[in-house]
């Protein structure tokens, strides 16, 4: 049997609900769903490396919807559309009946007759990116039960204000690869730290679903960032009682220092504080631009106050070894490079670009494997018999 055959064969021996939900935030996932996400992603990487076509739909549309700037999200989700043998269609709220008052119930609906997948990324607004993806879900199970729909579009979550299940789940894939496997992770040392950045604004989602995902496998998550620059409350409770559960670890420190100190794995990244995010929230509702520049004219003074909290050489040698494994959502604030100063020295980025390149090269199959979780209540099936056809590309 082959290795891919033996994949196919683990992802059919685990429990999931996957296809009768969304996929909004990982921590609302069993661990056996979080591990058919990994397996079907790693199936999919490996038939595209052995040149097989894993066009499981013949037509069919895959919609998105941006409400903020990406790349690798953007760029990851057409992939993992095509892939799959979707076709994208980008929606532009702008060019749309949407200004004109159409509720969120119609337009979801609209979109979807012939739709077998929406990605939605909206992490502009605190309180109402993940609120808005659930009115959406909850409009497409209304049109599929009411029979408006053939069928119900899988929804997948491209960034919200709370999570980015997307990016957190290509880490673990990325982690579960370097590591050698999910087992090799438990009681490895991350440290999950805020890093100074010359922007303002920058979500709490890449954080945030760190800490949630990552203490699901018994890692000893270290969280630190400076005074004032808090995540929300009820996501430090979800980590706390994740790493409770699993056996491993959840704590809070002062300094990237004491966070570097014997980690495995570090992550330094900015981000606004959670308090700023929800002002900035009631600014941007109210149309309020003077507010708004009066705001990030505060903030950017209150980052240039940490612009010690830098992954530098000194702080990479106080990790395991020294060697400890850099990991960045990307794109990176890199000191001298793209910034006058930002969040990690360039020789330190340097040493670690490939490895920051493979860590986002698992979002496209992430993606796809969530898309295909939703549609097939027996997933490994469908890649079975994409094993057995064996459709070669044509390179």
């Amino acid at each position: 049997m082959s290795s891919i055959a033996r994949l196919i064969e683990a992802i059919n021996q685990l429990p999931s609900d996957l296809h009768s939900k969304d996929f909004l935030l990982t921590w609302e996932q069993s661990q056996g769903e979080l591990q058919q996400v990994l397996g079907i992603a790693e199936a999919l990487k490996s038939l595209r490396a052995e040149n097989i076509a894993t066009r499981v739909f013949n037509s069919g549309l895959g919609i998105s919807v941006f409400r903020d700037n990406s790349t690798r999200t953007r760029f990851s989700y057409a992939s993992a559309l095509n892939l799959l043998g979707l076709a994208q269609q980008d929606l532009d709220e702008g060019k749309s009946q949407i200004a004109h008052g159409e509720t969120v119930r119609e337009t979801a609906n609209m979109i979807s007759f012939c739709a077998d997948a929406i990605g939605i990324r909206d992490d502009m607004y605190l309180g109402a990116g993940n609120a808005y993806m659930r009115e959406v879900g909850a409009a497409l199970d209304d049109g599929f039960a009411q029979g408006v729909l053939p069928q119900r579009p899988a929804l997948i979550n491209l960034q919200c204000d709370i999570d980015h299940p997307t990016q957190s789940m290509a880490d673990l894939a990325w982690l579960k690869e370097h590591f050698g496997g999910l087992d090799k992770l438990k009681g490895k040392k991350i440290a999950m730290t805020w890093a100074y950045s010359p922007s303002y604004g920058k979500p709490l989602s890449v954080p945030q679903g760190i800490i949630g995902l990552m203490t699901r496998f018994g890692m000893d998550v270290t969280l630190a960032h400076p005074e004032g620059y808090d995540l929300i409350p009820d996501v430090l409770d979800v980590a706390r009682n994740n790493a409770s559960q699993s056996g491993g670890s959840f704590r809070q420190v002062a300094t990237m220092e004491e966070a570097f100190e014997g980690a495995d794995i570090v992550y330094p990244k900015s981000w606004a504080p959670w308090q700023v995010m929800q002002q900035r929230t009631e600014l941007l509702y109210a149309n309020d631009d003077r507010g708004l520049k009066d705001l990030e004219k505060a903030c950017l003074n209150q980052n240039a106050q940490h612009k010690n909290w830098h992954c530098t050489e000194a702080l990479m040698k106080r990790t395991k070894g020294g060697k400890a494994l850099y990991m960045h959502c990307l794109p990176a604030d890199i000191t001298g490079v793209s910034c006058e100063a930002g969040e990690v020295e360039e020789s330190v980025f340097e040493r670690y670009r490939i490895a920051t390149y493979k860590e986002a090269s698992w979002k496209p199959y992430i993606i796809a494997a969530m898309i295909l979780a939703r549609k097939y209540a027996r997933p490994g099936d469908v890649l079975a018999q994409m094993l057995r056809e064996t459709q070669p590309r044509i390179k």
